[in-house]
């Protein structure tokens, strides 16, 4: 109470925050009658003005303010856009190394161009950091018109290009790439045996998109450079099909909450007996049955506990998806992404293939990795933004070091909430979910579903299809055609069901979102004349988007009168920071909406998180089947549910990042030394420190410190300094 007093008094500390940086605020406006007079040919002439000033001593924070008015001024002539109040915060934010919290529709896209501009006038080079090469690529599109305006360049990396196509973008003054991109060249570049190969340059300023997703949730997921090693046991195929023989709790013990799984006494003889009928388990001299625990059958071993975890733990279209061509590709369990290319280590993803019965590709050698929580860690300042980052905030000040800013909305949020509804079961909440839907449907009232897997939302999309209600489904199958799909989502009567990435980047706009109709329409119906001639498609997708523009408009308001976006949450998700993702897409920008979740005491995060004071709480509130609870003490207790998870997936990050530090120092020492040999023109000096390293750790090692002269061991490093050394030196006499 008295923490809500003084809140209430003095405001919190993202107010105060706030607060200190209205006056910069009022004094970029002021500065906006003067830049108004100034001919475009002047405004560009202030990109080098700023130079000329960096160079004669000025800081970055003096520039801030005119910088930030050039910006708005230009971004109003090549854009058709304001920046207001709000986004020059955000700005500020930025530009001070910290994260920018801007709910969805705020636009966050636009806020990057202030931080940008202002840093790359350094000529250091700005990395804008995103999700995927579709938003990497139209915002360098978009936003380079801007930069391009005030005589700056702009790049964009995306895989598939060529070193010197990725050479010339890094050397632009702002390139946007894909997260997974940035780090793959900077473990490229380590790998090559000439410096002036090397594609990035040193890694100076990064501001990154959607800063929660790249920097938590895929934060243990680690990149990794293979090449061939061992060829795949066909031991996999052979042991997956004994597993379905295997119970669970008679013959293995799973833990939802912690992820694994153990056999049990009875568990491990029953697979002795049927390793050794398959004739996979090999047996000692001298015993007469083989022992799975002998060092001669722990690959055996491994492969079977990673067979079990398969079956056990990992489940088609929730953690994975089969394609057509039998490739099993990883689903992002945060944001239902596919993520191409990437494999699950130590034998996993072999196990995945054998249980799928698909061809199992041979495991792989590393060659170099790095985990992201490393690889942002090496930028000289970091910085971020995104709709949803205060209920991580301690995680980010421990990990990286960076501050959490709450920027309030342009418009207040005019969004309804409701309170949560909780069934007995799942099928009693699809129920409701579906009659939900169709309601909103007949009404003409957007809805957007969040579903918690690939599977659920294929399920969901079963149940509308049988009732008629047409709807689209984004999901990890549906990755191409998101932005697309997300467009049409506030369109009159739209049904979209989604996995929780629910096309993030992408403004759900109500009424549609013209530019994304207009460019979908046309290249459904280009032919391969129109696909060849750049100029021709876009100048059909710009009179396509002034038609959708009138329709869009003479929607909206009707939109309104109904709600606005309704969004539905099929289920709780374990992160708290997920489910304000969900709602946040709804009541941008001062729009109305609304915003349900329905649950059931079957989804994950209640039957394996969930208290038993939860279940004491709904039958005391006298929970009936078919009806729904609906209750505020039910929306704590899933809060209390959710944060448990969350602290334990903090110390997960933070045990992983001291690991992962051991690794980080050696990368760093190694990649440092092979950078300082390529580039130095002569070597001997360096060549000499390390020979005498070398040598000094010989001698401590031969003939170790404050030891007697007959404990040296000086025919050892005389064989040693041959190996070593390949010289013939009197070693022995010399100790003498």
């Amino acid at each position: 109470m008295l923490g809500n007093t003084l809140k209430k008094i003095i405001g919190t500390k993202h107010e105060r925050e706030i607060k200190r940086m209205r006056p910069r605020v009022e004094r970029i406006n002021a500065l906006e009658p003067e830049m108004k007079k100034l001919s475009d040919a002047e405004l560009r002439g202030k990109t080098a003005e700023f130079r000329q000033q960096l160079r004669n001593g000025a800081s970055l924070d003096d520039l801030l303010e005119p910088a930030f008015a050039t910006v708005r001024e230009a971004g109003q002539r090549a854009l058709g856009l304001r920046h207001y109040d709000v986004q020059l915060i955000g700005g500020m934010v930025l530009h001070d190394g910290r994260i920018a919290e801007m709910k969805t529709g705020e636009g966050k896209t636009l806020v990057a161009t202030l931080a940008c501009y202002l840093n790359a006038l350094e000529g250091k080079g700005v990395h804008v950091v995103t999700v995927n090469d579709y938003l990497a690529t139209r915002d360098a599109e978009w936003m380079g018109r801007l930069y391009g305006f005030l005589g700056m360049s702009t790049g964009v990396v995306i895989p598939g290009r060529g070193d010197a196509m990725k050479k010339r973008a890094y050397a632009c003054d702002i390139t946007y790439g894909q997260n997974n991109e940035f780090g793959f060249d900077y473990m490229r570049d380590n790998m090559k045996f000439s410096i002036y190969d090397y594609v990035q340059r040193d890694l100076h300023f990064a501001i990154v998109d959607e800063v929660d997703s790249i920097l938590i949730d895929e934060a243990r997921t680690p990149l990794i450079i293979s090449g061939p090693g061992e060829t795949a046991s066909e031991k996999y195929t052979r042991i997956n099909a004994i597993i379905p023989r295997l119970r669970r709790d008679e013959h293995y013990e799973l833990d939802e909450k912690a992820r694994t799984c153990t056999l049990t006494e009875d568990g491990m003889e029953l697979c002795q007996q049927l390793l050794h009928d398959e004739g996979l388990l090999e047996v000692r001299q001298g015993s007469a049955f083989g022992n799975l625990y002998d060092p001669i059958n722990l690959e055996t071993l491994h492969i079977l506990q990673q067979c079990l975890r398969a079956h056990a733990l990992y489940f088609r279209d929730q953690h994975y998806m089969v394609t057509e061509e039998g490739k099993v590709l990883i689903i992002d369990e945060f944001t239902g992404r596919v993520l191409p290319g990437r494999r699950w280590s130590d034998g996993l993803h072999q196990a995945v293939e054998a249980k799928e019965r698909v061809s199992i590709e041979d495991e792989n050698l590393t060659l170099a990795t790095i985990s992201f929580q490393n690889l942002f860690r090496l930028y000289n300042k970091l910085s971020g933004m995104t709709g949803t980052a205060d209920t991580e905030a301690a995680e980010f000040k421990d990990i990286y070091d960076l501050d959490v800013v709450v920027i309030p909305t342009n418009k207040p949020i005019a969004r309804i909430d409701d309170e949560d509804l909780v069934y007995k079961t799942e099928p009693e909440k699809f129920r409701a979910v579906a009659d939900e839907i169709e309601d909103a449907h007949k009404r003409g009232q957007p809805v957007l579903v969040g579903t918690t897997s690939v599977e659920k939302s294929d399920a969901l999309s079963r149940v509308l299809t049988k009732r008629d209600v047409p709807h689209n489904v984004l999901n990890a199958k549906q990755h191409e055609r998101e932005a697309y799909i997300v467009a049409q989502a506030g369109t009159r009567g739209a049904v979209t069901v989604a996995t929780n990435m629910a096309g993030r980047g992408t403004d759900i706009v109500l009424g549609g979102n013209p530019e994304m109709l207009a460019r979908f329409e046309v290249l459904q119906n280009a032919d391969e004349a129109l696909l060849a001639d750049e100029a021709a498609l876009e100048a059909a997708v710009a009179e396509a988007t002034e038609r959708h523009v009138a329709q869009c408009k003479r929607e909206q308001p009707a939109i309104r009168d109904l709600g606005g976006l309704h969004i539905v949450g099929t289920e709780r998700h374990e992160s708290r920071r997920v489910d304000n993702q969900l709602r946040g897409r709804s009541g941008r920008q001062g729009d109305p909406g609304r915003s349900s979740f329905y649950l059931s005491l079957e989804d994950d995060l209640m039957r394996i998180f969930g208290s038993e004071r939860l279940d004491k709480v709904l039958s005391s509130l006298g929970m009936k089947e078919g009806e729904a609870i609906i209750h505020p003490w039910v929306n704590k207790s899933l809060e209390r549910a959710q944060a448990k998870v969350e602290g334990r997936n903090f110390d997960m990050s933070k045990n992983l990042l001291k690991f992962d530090d051991v690794m980080n120092d050696q990368r760093k020492v190694i990649f440092g030394q092979r950078r300082e040999i390529m580039a130095a023109e002569d070597l001997s000096e360096i060549v000499k420190d390390m020979r005498e390293q070398v040598i000094d750790d010989l001698i401590d090692e031969f003939m170790p410190p404050k030891t007697y002269a007959d404990q040296w061991n000086t025919e050892g490093l005389y064989a040693q300094v041959i190996e070593m050394l390949g010289v013939d030196v009197p070693v022995m006499e010399w100790a003498a």
